[in-house]
């Protein structure tokens, strides 16, 4: 009796945690959250900051309640911090509990407080599904971005062996170079730098036009098109998964209606046998 109990709590705290009014109600909360840790960079009267005060400490006691309260509704306890958003929703709540005081500590603590407007992310799955797809593509990006940075040093060492004698404040070391040439990448005033230089190399718009093309055209849109390329095979994945899911639980329900139905056949054949022993007898 008390299994059953306990399995009726926990399903019923199941369902209140995947219910969309309990998550819409986490979701305000973290953006109040964010509105409370905007409105402490401004000054406010001593009523206000008190007012933020007590209801900063009551989004963190709210934040734990409800990390509990997820940790509880979840039926494998071993598998809840073998998720890496759980953890990160752990580090985040636990260090919000730091006192905010005059510490050494408290830089860290009004960090983790900000931080806190990133559980967003772990809350709403489609915002998951993107920084999961931008963190697989993290690796095939960094091999275009070393290509990059081989481009721009290659480009800032003859920019600054030409152009230092025109103008060494944005060519007078290769360092320096660099900086240039992410400015002219970027298209902040990179004309200005372009004419300063073909007043002394007329030709010298072949060596901008050449970068801009490979930084700006090529190796810009090599990234989008890997990011794409990987949310698409997730996207694809996650489909798979989600019409495998279903075709489990038709399976299950295939099986339990089956079982039902045997249970039935069997009570049938037990009353029909029942009725024909009463008959020779009456």
């Amino acid at each position: 009796m008390a299994m059953m109990s306990y399995r009726r709590i926990f399903a019923y705290m199941k369902k209140i945690e995947k219910s969309v009014w309990f998550q819409g109600f986490i979701i305000g909360t973290i953006i109040i959250a964010a509105l409370t840790v905007g409105a402490k960079t401004y000054t406010l009267p001593d009523g206000v900051e008190t007012a933020i005060n007590y209801l900063d400490t009551f989004i963190t006691i709210f934040f734990l309640v409800e990390l509990s309260f997820r940790f509880i509704a979840c039926s494998k306890k071993r598998h809840f911090f073998k998720d890496p958003w759980n953890i990160f929703d752990t580090i985040i709540v636990v260090g919000s509990l730091a006192p905010i005081s005059e510490t050494e500590m408290i830089l860290l603590a009004r960090l983790l407080r900000v931080f806190r407007v990133l559980r967003l992310v772990s809350i709403i799955p489609d915002l998951r599904f993107l920084i999961n797809a931008l963190l697989k593509a993290i690796p095939k990006m960094g091999y275009i971005a070393l290509l990059m940075f081989i481009i721009f040093y290659i480009f800032a060492a003859v920019g600054s062996i030409f152009f230092n004698d025109v103008n060494e404040t944005l060519w007078g070391d290769i360092a320096i170079s660099m900086l240039t040439l992410f400015r002219v990448a970027t298209f902040e005033d990179w004309t200005d730098v372009m004419y300063e230089t073909m007043a002394v190399y007329p030709l010298s718009w072949i060596f901008y036009i050449v970068f801009i093309f490979l930084t700006a055209f090529v190796f810009l849109n090599m990234m989008v098109g890997v990011v794409l390329d990987v949310m698409t095979r997730e996207t694809s994945e996650k489909e798979q998964e989600n019409q495998d899911n279903h075709h489990h639980e038709l399976i299950t329900q295939i099986s339990e209606l089956q079982a039902q139905v045997s249970k039935l056949a069997d009570k049938i054949d037990a009353q029909n046998t029942t009725a024909s022993k009463r008959e020779p007898n009456e």
